[in-house]
């Protein structure tokens, strides 16, 4: 049975005070509760070992936002996989629309990236999705198909089973406009029918695929009852403990 997981993206928010409370917050809510959910934060990397150090003997897991296709070296403010392992993080968000926008991250960098993090034992959540302009052209399925199998078709199933995908229409990051319950089931069916193509419908169906875009307490349970949605990448509802824990009980 593949895993259900819900996972905060801080991007770049808060204060070294704010999110020691943030995470203590969040602490106290899964020390309470057996969930049902795997419940990931990945805060600025300032923030990462608070994070990790708070977070040990319990169930919350740890992400970063970005890391460097490279171990070590000249590379002014990068921060690598080796560094990130080092700390005992978990996950890494890896082709974020912000990321590939601002940053110019390109197909062959981030399968560069994903490469070093399965090599450092560090989970991959890859981010896919397309502009509002691919949506309405009807090129959405193509443009998530090319992101897709550029960064990550190439990997042996070994390590594509380590994979954790988040479908991200990138029209609805941030706008309080979310993919319907319909529409986000379509994409993450056509992912996973794409996957079992690659590498087998064994893999296809265990293979964890997360919705971003506007995820809230209000719609997370009816995105999450999709049987193809496993879960949240979750934006700016993870910067209030008390809404981002609801967003985890829409499992149970």
């Amino acid at each position: 049975m593949r895993k259900q997981i819900v996972a905060g993206n801080w991007k770049m928010n808060k204060t070294f005070q704010e999110a020691d409370e943030l995470i203590n917050s969040i602490l106290e809510y899964i020390k309470k509760d057996e969930n049902t959910a795997e419940v990931v934060i990945c805060p600025p990397s300032l923030y990462l070992e608070l994070a990790s150090d708070q977070a040990n003997d319990t169930t919350l897991m740890i992400g970063a936002q970005n890391m460097s296709c490279n171990g070590f070296g000249a590379f002014t403010g990068e921060i690598s996989a080796p560094m990130l392992a080092s700390m005992g993080i978990d996950y890494c968000i890896l082709g974020h629309s912000e990321r590939r926008k601002y940053f110019n991250e390109s197909h062959e960098m981030l399968a560069g990236k994903v490469e070093m993090a399965l090599k450092h034992g560090i989970a991959p959540i890859f981010c896919c999705g397309e502009q509002l302009p691919e949506r309405e052209s009807g090129n959405h399925f193509n443009v998530v198909k090319e992101q897709i199998e550029k960064a990550l078709f190439h990997l042996p199933e070994s390590d594509f089973s380590k994979i954790v995908l988040a479908y991200e229409p990138v029209w609805a990051i941030g706008t309080g406009v979310t993919a319907t319950s319909g529409q986000a089931q379509e994409m993450h069916l056509y992912i996973r029918n794409l996957i079992k193509d690659k590498y087998g419908d064994d893999v296809a169906q265990e293979t964890s695929i997360l919705y971003g875009g506007s995820c809230n307490a209000k719609n997370a349970r009816e995105l999450f009852s999709n049987p193809d949605v496993d879960g949240g990448l979750i934006g700016g509802a993870s910067l209030k403990a008390e809404e981002f824990i609801k967003i985890v009980r829409a499992f149970d």
